[in-house]
């Protein structure tokens, strides 16, 4: 069974915008994705970068991926273990951040 996937936004103390990513990211839930991704950078300062929490995803497919890759150059990853394989071998961690969950 799929874990649902749930979606915010917020900024933190430094003013920056994060959205934050909860369950399972694939292909029948991508659209939201994309979408949640357009607003942050909508809502993030004009020229400046967001960043996108996924410490609690579980699951990330090609169609998320896909999402992530249009942003590359102004986002900042967090994530845990379970997704640096799967962000290293989509080419992704080389063109953007990622930071290991704390």
């Amino acid at each position: 069974m799929t874990a649902p996937l749930e979606l915010s936004t917020r900024r933190d103390d430094e003013g920056t915008t994060v959205l934050t990513a909860v369950g399972e990211i694939d292909m029948s839930n991508a659209g939201r994705f994309t979408a949640a991704l357009d607003e942050a950078a909508a809502a993030s300062q004009p020229g400046a970068g967001f960043t996108v929490d996924m410490t609690a995803v579980s699951y990330l497919d090609s169609a998320g991926l896909t999402a992530l890759l249009a942003y590359a150059d102004r986002i900042r990853i967090i994530a845990t273990g379970i997704l640096a394989p799967v962000l290293a071998i989509s080419g992704l961690e080389p063109v953007t951040t990622v930071v290991p969950a704390s």
